[in-house]
């Protein structure tokens, strides 16, 4: 059986950096994480472990302490100025390329246009998108599109939404309104961008596709879609004990990808255990 990974794949600098900011916070068990800093079960636990506080992505219980970490998904100016009005100290790990897009939402509201976002309803990055706007409509893919009462539209994406849904999401709008001005602005990281493309031609090579990420990862899921929309067969895992050997059993070549808030070492531990069930199959009698 033989093993490849994808050409791009696993954590990108954003949720990187925003994990080495959280590292060197002298006081955890004095600071607040607003949600999961990443969507990623190992991270957590390693947070917990080291104190810090979390309080859950609907913000329903406020935090408590005065330092509080804003993940890398982002949040309203809305919400960072009622944060400091109580008080509070603000640990800002937002990548840049979700305050890129923060600022394109603003900017499309200002050109007097209605804000569309293409992205998963409820999302955390998507709340934040929208948290700042008089008026915005979150859509998560063509089957939610309509007419919409507006002569001006503007349209962007939650950072980690596929191109190829982007488009056809695009494409739905622009044909269910068809004498509004759209206008379009491309929010879809490169990250993503670079490891969805890579995860296709991935499964156009293999027989069977390991997805490695958070069960609550949006653009892990999004990689298992695309894997399995590419026909090969595809599996979700989180780490090396959620692989079965039955998976592989007619297997001849097996492909790895990981979501963006994956770490390294546990993509190398699932490389590791499915070398040794390649062992395992290869001496089982015919």
């Amino acid at each position: 059986m033989r093993i490849i990974r994808a050409d791009a794949m696993g954590m990108c600098f954003g949720v990187r950096d925003a994990l080495e900011v959280a590292w060197q916070v002298r006081r955890p068990e004095e600071t607040t994480v607003l949600g999961e800093l990443v969507h990623n079960e190992v991270v957590i636990d390693r947070m917990r472990q080291r104190g810090f506080r979390m309080v859950a992505e609907d913000r329903a219980v406020p935090p408590t302490t005065r330092e509080v970490l804003v993940t890398a998904h982002g949040i309203s100016d809305r919400e960072r100025r009622a944060l400091r009005f109580d008080g509070k100290e603000l640990i800002d790990t937002t990548c840049p390329l979700v305050t890129r897009a923060h600022d394109a939402a603003l900017a499309l509201e200002a050109d007097d246009r209605h804000v569309i976002v293409i992205g998963r309803p409820g999302h955390v990055e998507v709340r934040g998108l929208i948290g700042d706007l008089r008026a915005a409509t979150v859509v998560a893919g063509p089957a939610q599109v309509r007419s919409y009462p507006h002569a001006r539209l503007g349209v962007l994406c939650q950072t980690t939404v596929p191109e190829q849904h982007a488009a056809d999401t695009l494409a739905a709008i622009r044909a269910a309104n068809p004498d509004a001005d759209v206008h379009f602005v491309d929010t879809v990281c490169e990250p993503t961008k670079a490891r969805t493309r890579a995860a296709r031609e991935l499964a156009g090579r293999c027989d069977l596709v390991v997805v490695v990420g958070g069960r609550n990862s949006n653009n892990t899921a999004q990689l298992v879609m695309i894997c399995r929309s590419a026909g090969a067969q595809t599996y979700h895992v989180q780490g090396p004990d959620d692989l079965r050997t039955r998976w592989f059993a007619d297997t001849m070549t097996v492909g790895i990808t990981a979501g963006t808030s994956t770490l390294g070492s546990t993509v190398d531990r699932i490389e590791t255990r499915l070398e040794r069930i390649a062992e395992q199959l290869a001496v089982r009698p015919a």
